[in-house]
Parts: structure tokens; sequence; C-alpha cells
């Protein structure tokens, strides 16, 4: 059964610090070099300096962060609750012109083995990312940031309990970020109520959206400390858990956002596309992203820009997918970034650590205009549909297929397995 927990969060004391939107920041893995810098300088509180601490001389990175959060504990700038709560999120934002109010919450997840395991990844992870997080987490005993997770509730009993429960109560936490994404966030320490939420999610499968590597530190940490048991472990211990925000994968305010790819060397000429593409030449960027959307209803497409100006490429015959792609399931090979690398990437010798990926379709058409790169692939997004099969099915799809937006603010819970 997929099993939720309350827990008793560590929060920053609103009364030390005053503005809660210049202690927050997004996730340790969406954060640049430059952004990181522009969080640490807003205050010397920003969850920046735990998540993404620096080396200093006699004093790793890891260590930093452990005494730092340290002293924010023994300072009181950040506190314990009293009671086991769970935590309401709802983030309210825009998306291509239309507004958007995800609602989410935050609790423990428990952790289970194989089979037992109802959690469904989706994509692979990186080993040098993996020991990064481990380090960090096991350093301090806690979970920093959550897994991101969906659940399905087509009834929307859980935001029905939230509206009736909860929705009249003070927000403990009430900001808009720098990307004008509001952030909400609420308390609920009824237990039954809580016993009802359990029950909704039940023991159906869990998807996790983002947060691969955090789920994998959290299932070593949970290994590495059962081998280190004298006595039979009651599965109720701290390390069985971890932190994770849930959300409804039914609720049409899930948006899941494309990951466009750019490279810096590509052919001019065209040729080698139009054996399996069809290629229609636009007037300008403003005109592609409506044809591609609605060319991705029934067909693969992508939207090609180089200095030679705007395309829309669409496969010619889906038959040319089973005929030339050989790895994995139906439902993998359909995905537009499968057929993308085989049939364009592949073709034009384009190695996986040559692209570039962005959310940003402005970023793509600003590289290529500038010359820092030959030319940029606009994608649609992966329906949710496509993702849960794919992650039923066992599959990992291709990196950066998928983008999850808006992030989970780090800062605003920390678990700690003390």
């Amino acid at each position: 059964m997929s099993s939720i927990k309350p827990f008793q969060a560590i929060r920053y004391n609103t009364e030390k610090i005053k503005d809660l939107g210049k202690v927050m920041c997004p996730p340790y893995d969406v954060i640049s070099q430059e952004e990181r810098e522009e969080f640490a300088a807003r205050s010397p509180y920003n969850f920046v300096h735990v998540i993404l601490s620096k080396d200093a001389p006699e004093e790793d990175r890891y260590k930093r962060a452990k005494r730092i959060f340290s002293e924010w504990r023994n300072g009181s700038i950040l506190i314990q609750d009293e009671k086991p709560a769970i935590y309401f999120y709802k983030q309210e934002y825009k998306s291509l012109g239309q507004k958007y109010s995800r609602l989410g919450f935050i609790s423990l997840m428990h952790l289970r083995d194989g089979e037992e395991s109802r959690v469904k990844p989706h994509e692979n992870t990186h080993a040098h990312a993996v020991e990064d997080r481990f380090k960090l987490w096991r350093s301090l005993n806690a979970n920093l940031s959550c897994i991101f997770v969906c659940y399905s509730d087509r009834q929307k009993k859980i935001e029905k309990i939230f509206t009736k429960k909860v929705l009249a109560q003070q927000p403990l936490v009430d900001i808009v970020d720098d990307d004008g994404v509001g952030h909400r966030l609420w308390r609920l320490d009824d237990m039954a109520v809580i016993g009802e939420i359990n029950v909704s999610i039940g023991d159906q499968h869990l998807f996790i959206a983002d947060g691969h590597h955090r789920y994998r530190v959290a299932q070593e940490l949970r290994r590495q400390k059962l081998a280190k048991m004298t006595q039979k472990p009651t599965g109720d211990e701290p390390f069985n858990y971890v932190m994770t925000y849930f959300t409804n994968m039914d609720s049409r305010d899930l948006q899941i956002l494309p990951m466009h790819r750019i490279v810096k060397s590509f052919p001019s000429d065209l040729g080698i596309l139009e054996e399996c593409f069809r290629i229609d030449r636009l007037p300008n960027k403003g005109e592609l992203l409506i044809p591609l959307a609605r060319a991705g209803k029934n067909e693969h497409a992508f939207g090609l820009y180089t200095k030679g100006g705007v395309r829309l490429l669409r496969l010619r015959n889906k038959l040319l997918v089973d005929k030339f792609i050989n790895e994995g399931s139906r439902e993998y090979k359909h995905l537009d970034a499968t057929i993308l690398k085989h049939f364009v990437f592949d073709k034009a010798g384009i190695r996986s650590e040559d692209i570039i990926y962005t959310k940003d379709f402005d970023e793509v058409i600003s590289m290529v205009d500038q010359g820092q790169a030959a030319a940029g692939f606009i994608m649609n997004p992966v329906p949710i549909a496509q993702l849960q099969t794919i992650a039923l099915n066992g599959e990992k799809m291709p990196p950066k297929t998928t983008y999850f937006y808006p992030k989970v603010l780090s800062g605003l819970t920390v678990y700690t397995m003390d």
C-alpha cells in the first residue's frame, strides 16, 4: 500500500525571517551558478546556502552545509513544528497566457523494495548527481527538498478535503517568486482527515515527476541504514520515509513543459531530413508554436529554427518508427524525443553531449540569432498518459524529456531523520 505519513517539519521561523521570499529558492538542479550567487546575496539565510553550499578552506561544502544548518537551528532561524502534519501547497501561475492553480501536499512517503514498491520513475539518473546529493543528505541526516510524485484522483477527493478543511486557514507561506508564480503553504494536523487522504491514494501506483536523483538517494540511505541495524527493523524507522510532494495527475493544472534541443553544429543542407520528414517553411518564429501543437495531436512533429529560417518537420509515416527503431516498447519508440534522436540527430552525427536542453523557447531563438548555435529544435510536451505508460513498463525516457512546471520550492519544509 502506498502510504503517507505526517511529520514535524523544520521551517523558517517567521518571527526571525519577515520576508520568506528572500530565503526560498528553486531545487538545486535548476539553479545556474549565476543564479546561485543571486539567491545567496538576497539573504544570509537563503536556503541555497544549504542545498548548494560552497567549499571553503579546511571545510568542504557538505560539512559547511551541516554547520550552517545547525547554526540556523540553534539560532531559531529554523524551528520544528510541535505536532506532525502534512502541508498543503498551492501554486498559481500562467503558462502561454492561461492561468493555472496546481494544488498538492507535502508529507512523508513510505519507501519499499522491488516488487513491493509502487513508485514508478520515468527518467535515468546520473551517478555523480546521486553521489552529490547522497553526501549532502547523509551529512545533515535530512531530506532537504521534496521528491515530486503524481497520483490519480479523478473525483478530486483530496481537493475537496482541502477546500472544506484547510483553505480558510491563514497560510504559513504566501510569496511570489521571480517568475511570477504564487506559492502558498498550509498546515493540516487532523489525523482523521490525513487518514482519509491516505485512503484516497490507496494502493495505486505513484509516478515520479521530478526528483529522480533524490529518490535514488533516499533508497541508498535506507539501504545503508538497514545494513547497519543489529535488530529486526519495524518498517517505521525515520529512514524508511522520504519527504514528498504529491499532486493529482488528472488535474488540468498539472503542466508538463517541452524541453527543446539546441545544437552548435548542423548541416545547412536539409536533404538528410527529406527522406523521413515533410518540411514546411514558415514565415517567422511567431508562426511556429500553434501549427506545431496542432500537428503534434496526430503526428510526430518538430520545429526547426536556423539562420535559414523557421520550418515545421512532420514525420512522413508512423510506420517508419517500427521499421527503424528497435529499442523499447511501442510507447517508448513513439516518444518525440526518441524519434528526433534516431531520425535527425543520429543521421546528422550529433552526440548527446553536444546537445543543450532548455524549456525556454526564446533562449533557442537567441542562441541561434547570436551565432552561439547552428540550430534549435522546438518540441511539443510529453502527454502525462504517455509518461505513465512508459513508467509502468519499467522503461526510462531519454534525458531531459519532461519539465514539470512550476518547480516545488526548496526551503518550505525539511525532514530530519533523527
